[in-house]
């Protein structure tokens, strides 16, 4: 009887590891429960051999030494320091020196990454926590590099505060909500450029030079504000409220944006000369080694002309050091990567077709091209005069992987990672050692140090636990293919039900994202609503057609004036091509996407040759003149220059030919992608005496994930799915 219950408990063991996955419900998957433990931010020390971390519960920061994990000094805590009144920091910063500590607390966020908190900056070696300001509610407070003052932006304008003396002085006033904003970006260029800072101290700290947005002219809009039940707002209840900002619409008008140096000592403001058209964009600021070299990076309007001048401060003089051209669109990311030298500098350019790595003089003159190939640097990590190295990540393992690797003075590229999976890193200070991140498509994320030639140190989160649960044969795997569309040969993964069979017909969801320079095909780990969709019984493919990313400026650049377009006759192509395998049934094929994947949802759908059942579109674009002005110009140029390809590439055009059922779904308080564009959609498509459903998320924003709305709103599309593609 004993040795009967044990083979009885043993075998209920194995079914119930065999059922794991069952057990998990689509909270799990589109919550956050199924995501790997990842690391937090870990700070660079100067010595080179450690680093800083905030502990988890946010009241500590520690060094540790890199090659052993140990904690070599506890150098702020929150129940020892002097003056200290708040239990947990949000986040933190370190000065040149390491004697000071920026911290800061009540983080509330404004946009979607920028925000105002309640900044203290701590005094290492007298254990004294000083608050920035007495109300607080500062923003992009910024230490500068001697530590003696710090820079903030409080109500539009810029402030300093004299560390030594307790005092804060006003270094603009004329800021005002809508209409001057001094230091925080703009919304448009928070956004799209991802600029969160326009404060740079000069390195001998006499001077603060800034960014001045003028948005008098840019159009106000308005998104309505009602009480609804996620973290209620009471005084809503009956009328509803209103937010407006100034949001530029393609086409309309910019802010017009200058660089103002402010004497620390003089107290006074002077503009830079830039030969710069009024409508041209300022996307970056940054200050050189030296403090009559303030670097400033400049883009023409329709963003294929990029300049970088360096800007004496003083005498406001400007001279042009750098340029470069396109015949479609200049990637911003590749100069933010500029490294400025004493003699040279270094810079991303994708000029010859492939991202790679530039050597200039500090007159402006090319001193060389340091890395070629038919490959793309997609991270560069820095240099090492020590060992006269460069550190990087490229795509030397194919478009699906990310590798890292190094070259050295004689441009000789060796890797230092395998060429399989996705790699990345984090280097010390002195670039002996980084942190390493590896996964692949069937490996959760591993963390490790490692050595600057590429050997492991020791082990940090290898998400061991973890592995066991979410890599054993009851979770849907990715398959990578190809299919070939319009002579391209297209990457793609396909997840299948674990108990797939070949005899049967499954319906086959598309999840597509598609936006120029993107790129979902990765060899990478990744556990979300597909992998429990594919465990409900669907066939869930992806594929990166044209415009998207990793695969060089050529492919990227063939969508250029003309979006919605190429991506639509790709997604076509991969729903024939699904719809003549075996195991496939054709008339039950559907597709999806968000933001930009939802416009290609409504574009695939509307194509003659669609042969789309169902589909999902989630806060789409549906006209590109109702979308900003840095993103739609950058690849359509304005509608005035391009008006046959804004109509051509907008799903409001095209509601006549939409076939299949679709489900359109978008927050009432997107200030991304406007609610207008699902509402001006759906007005189109009663014109049409076509039908639809429709689902509205009150005060949610692009993201739609407030409250657990996430799993509301996955709930409601895989009901729309088995509605269309199983019954």
């Amino acid at each position: 009887m004993t040795k009967n219950r044990h083979i009885i408990v043993a075998a209920l063991m194995l079914l119930v590891a065999a059922l794991g996955a069952e057990a998990l419900t689509m909270k799990d998957f589109v919550l956050g429960q199924c995501n790997p433990q990842s690391l937090g931010e870990m700070i660079p020390a100067n010595d080179g051999a450690c680093y800083y971390e905030l502990t988890d519960d946010g009241s500590r920061i520690i060094k540790r030494n890199y090659r052993t994990g140990d904690a070599v000094a506890v150098v702020f805590n929150t129940a020892t320091a002097r003056d200290c009144r708040v239990n947990a920091w949000d986040g933190f910063e370190m000065s040149d020196d390491e004697m000071w500590i920026l911290l800061w607390t009540n983080k509330q966020m404004i946009y979607r990454h920028s925000f105002k908190a309640d900044y203290y900056v701590y005094e290492v070696r007298h254990n004294k926590l000083t608050k920035l300001s007495d109300a607080g509610g500062e923003e992009i407070a910024t230490m500068s590099p001697d530590a003696r003052m710090v820079a903030f932006v409080k109500d539009n304008n810029v402030w300093v505060r004299k560390l030594e003396y307790g005092t804060v002085l006003p270094v603009t006033t004329d800021g005002k909500r809508n209409e001057i904003i001094n230091g925080v970006p703009d919304w448009v260029y928070q956004e799209e450029f991802g600029l969160l800072n326009g404060l740079a101290w000069s390195p001998d700290c006499l001077t603060l030079s800034f960014l001045r947005w003028d948005e008098r002219e840019v159009p106000m809009y308005s998104l309505n504000l009602y009480e609804g039940a996620c973290d209620p707002m009471t005084k809503y209840a009956l009328y509803p409220g209103r937010f407006e900002y100034k949001y530029p619409v393609a086409g309309e008008k910019n802010s017009t944006v200058s660089v103002v140096s402010y004497d620390v000592e003089n107290r006074t403001l002077k503009i830079a000369k830039l030969p710069i058209a009024d409508d041209a964009y300022i996307p970056r600021i940054e200050y050189a080694k030296t403090s009559d070299r303030l670097m400033v990076t400049t883009l023409n309007r329709n963003q294929n002309h990029l300049q970088i001048f360096a800007v004496n401060p003083r005498s406001t003089v400007s001279k042009l050091i750098y340029k470069e051209q396109s015949d479609s669109w200049i990637n911003l990311a590749n100069a933010d990567a500029a490294v400025w030298g004493d003699n040279t500098f270094t810079i991303l350019s994708d000029k010859s077709g492939h991202t790679h790595l530039y050597q200039y003089s500090n007159s402006g003159a090319l001193v060389k091209q340091i890395t070629k190939g038919d490959w793309s640097i997609t991270q560069y990590y820095g240099y090492d005069p020590v060992q006269r190295v460069h550190y990087m990540q490229t795509t030397q393992g194919g478009p699906l992987n990310r590798v890292l690797a190094k070259v050295d003075a004689k441009g000789v590229v060796t890797k230092i990672s395998g060429e399989s999976g996705t790699y990345s890193a984090q280097f010390s200070r002195d670039f002996t050692s980084y942190v390493q991140k590896y996964s692949d498509a069937t490996t959760p994320p591993r963390y490790c140090v490692m050595s600057n030639r590429g050997k492991k140190l020791r082990n940090l989160e290898q998400n061991a636990e973890y592995a066991k649960k979410y890599t054993a044969g009851n979770i849907p795997k990715k398959e990578f293919f190809t299919v070939e569309s319009d002579g391209y040969k297209l990457n793609g993964y396909m997840l299948k039900p674990v108990d797939f069979d070949a005899s049967r017909k499954y319906p086959v969801i598309l999840s597509q994202y598609s936006g120029p320079g993107s790129q979902k095909v990765l060899n990478s780990w990744r556990m979300e609503w597909e992998q429990y969709f594919a465990m409900q019984g669907y066939i869930i493919v992806s594929v990166d057609g044209r415009g998207t990313g990793g695969r060089g400026k050529k492919f990227e650049s063939t969508v250029y004036m003309q979006l919605g377009k190429l991506e639509s006759i790709d997604q076509c192509a991969v729903a024939d091509y699904m719809a003549q395998q075996s195991y496939v049934d054709a008339k039950r094929i559907g597709i999806w996407g968000w933001s930009y994947g939802g416009y290609e949802t409504l574009m695939a759908m509307s194509q003659k040759n669609s042969r789309f059942a169902a589909g999902v579109a989630i806060a789409p674009v549906t006209d590109w003149r109702f979308y900003d002005t840095i993103y739609a110009e950058r690849y359509m140029r304005t509608p005035q220059e391009n008006e046959e390809g804004y109509l051509a590439g907008s799903p409001i055009q095209k509601v006549a030919d939409l076939k299949g059922r679709l489900l359109i779904m978008c927050g009432t308080a997107d200030d991304n992608v406007h609610p207008a564009n699902t509402l001006q959609y759906q007005s189109e498509i009663t014109e049409h005496n076509k039908v639809i459903d429709m689902m509205l998320y009150t005060n949610m924003n692009h993201s739609i994930n407030y409250c657990n709305a996430r799993y509301a709103l996955y709930l409601k599309v895989l009901d729309f799915f088995d509605t269309h593609l199983k019954r």
